[in-house]
């Protein structure tokens, strides 16, 4: 899986946390979908530089998730 730190330009994308995260403060992942790639960042620190995934390796790594 090819992956690139994200941009500055992700404060304009819209995120998003899975239905199954709990507001407990645990650990959490949000997404953001954008044309050619899929955004990964760490909500609670969402400041952080994420991961930003050609959408073909997150659409394998979903299948391979789900098998």
């Amino acid at each position: 899986m090819r992956t690139q730190h994200g941009t500055d330009h992700t404060s304009r994308l819209r995120w998003f946390k899975s239905s199954h995260s709990g507001s407990g403060g645990g650990d959490c992942v949000e997404v953001a979908i954008a044309p050619e790639s899929v955004h990964v960042r760490d909500s609670k620190d969402p400041a952080r530089r994420g991961l930003r995934v050609a959408k073909a390796s997150w659409e394998a790594f979903a299948v391979h998730v789900r098998s």
